[in-house]
């Protein structure tokens, strides 16, 4: 052997070596096919790390007061080099991340990954995901411009419906009655030192469970021959590494051509119309247009959640010990819950605005109930209905209720999200 090929051996060992704390020295090959992961938590973990490369270099500049932040943002902007890019870098790699955590949720949900024993890894990523979502919300307010400022007083002035402890909430998030200076610091450090130590945390966790659990789940119908294990390094190392280049390459070209959005220097005297949540908060500013606040705000948000987290804790049973989704059904399910929640969604919302009313027709009752427990009661009735054709047509298996159902809300909250963002205009009145 020649010393070349001494040094090539020398240095793919210490890879490996260096890459058994992430992966097992050797997988199935069954898991190297791209299309079973599509390599989303490598890409999470590549954009959180790009978030805080950026995010460093933009705290060299950055000045967290209501006097110098938006000034501290145009210095960046206009008299760094690269400031522009490396600011569009950070804004936009943040809602990649949300997105990419999201649709990461969604694979390990839709593979059966959420299963005893990745049950509370589940839930673990449930928990990252939220970080997630309050690390870009404690972020946005930052430029302090119109747009930030007024899309943090309207997601925080919605603490206000929850009943008793909804006002000390809001004053304990904005430290004070009204978003100013102790906001912006508190939202500072939340965004650079808090949520960035409890993500690392999570994430570590998160990452051990992964291999305390054997790695990533095995495809469905996996045959003897794919289970023939395979090298880490180099096959699923250089996969990664691809994906890993194609998705900077995407992030660099796409802060290139769009710039992080910025308006005027905030104003609290001038509020913008409409003043919007920002946009993965929009669904629950739009539920606020047909619910009572209280519904919307606390009780719905509630349920989804708990659902979100508990469903893998269900005793889902069967006679063979292997739980799974019905292979037959699985596409149909997904397809027919997806379109029930793209298709309804949007009716109800047209159907509230226009013809149906609650409150008009129950003056006599208290609002909670015409404007709260009715319509959601309607919402359950018209779920239930659903379920049971899903039921009848497709399967009967707790864990295939179970699938619709995520899907179904998914669907639901998105487009709620998407009309909220793109189909509001002045007073909140649906435009096109």
């Amino acid at each position: 052997m020649t010393a070349l090929q001494n040094h090539k051996e020398h240095r793919k060992k210490r890879v490996g070596n260096l890459l058994l704390a992430i992966h097992p020295q050797r997988i199935p090959s069954a898991n190297l096919r791209f299309t079973h992961t599509f390599g989303l938590g490598g890409m999470a973990l590549i954009i959180l790390l790009l978030q805080v490369f950026t995010g460093i270099l933009l705290r060299f500049h950055y000045d967290a007061s209501p006097a110098g932040a938006y000034q501290s943002i145009l210095f960046i902007e206009n008299d760094i080099v690269f400031g522009q890019l490396f600011r569009n870098i950070h804004h936009w790699s943040g809602m990649f991340l949300i997105v990419i955590t999201f649709l990461h949720l969604l694979r390990v949900f839709l593979t059966g990954a959420f299963l005893p024993p990745r049950h509370w890894n589940w839930a673990i990523g449930v928990v990252l995901f939220l970080l997630v979502v309050f690390i870009n919300f404690t972020g946005y307010l930052l430029p302090w411009d119109q747009l930030s400022f007024w899309a943090v007083t309207v997601s925080t002035s919605m603490f206000d419906y929850v009943p008793i402890l909804g006002e000390g909430i809001k004053e304990m998030i904005r430290g004070g009655a009204d978003v100013g200076a102790e906001t912006l610091t508190i939202f500072y450090t939340f965004h650079t030192a808090v949520l960035p130590g409890l993500i690392t945390f999570f994430l570590v966790w998160h990452f051990w469970k992964v291999r305390k659990n054997g790695g990533v789940i095995l495809p469905r119908n996996t045959s003897e021959t794919n289970l023939k294990l395979a090298d880490s390094y180099p096959h699923l190392v250089n996969r990664e590494l691809i994906t890993a280049l194609t998705l900077l390459a995407f992030v660099l070209l796409f802060s290139l051509f769009f710039d992080a959005p910025l308006l005027e220097k905030a104003n609290p005297a001038f509020s913008p119309n409409p003043a919007k949540s920002p946009w993965y908060f929009q669904g629950i500013q739009e539920l606020l247009l047909h619910f009572h606040p209280v519904f919307a705000v606390l009780i719905i948000p509630l349920l989804l959640l708990a659902g979100f987290i508990l469903f893998p804790f269900l005793a889902y049973k069967s006679q063979s010990g292997n739980v799974d989704f019905s292979a037959k059904t699985l596409n149909t399910i997904i397809l027919w819950s997806a379109l029930a929640g793209l298709v309804i969604t949007p009716i109800l919302v047209l159907v509230d605005e226009y013809l149906l009313h609650f409150q008009q027709h129950t003056t006599f009752l208290p609002s909670w109930i015409s404007e709260g427990f009715f319509p959601l009661l309607a919402l359950t009735g018209l779920t239930w209905g659903f379920i049971q054709l899903i039921k009848r047509k497709f399967s009967n298996k707790k864990i295939d209720i179970v699938l619709s159902l995520f899907i179904l809300f998914s669907v639901a909250y998105i487009v709620l999200m998407l009309m909220g963002t793109f189909f509001r205009g002045g007073g909140m009145e649906l435009v096109w």
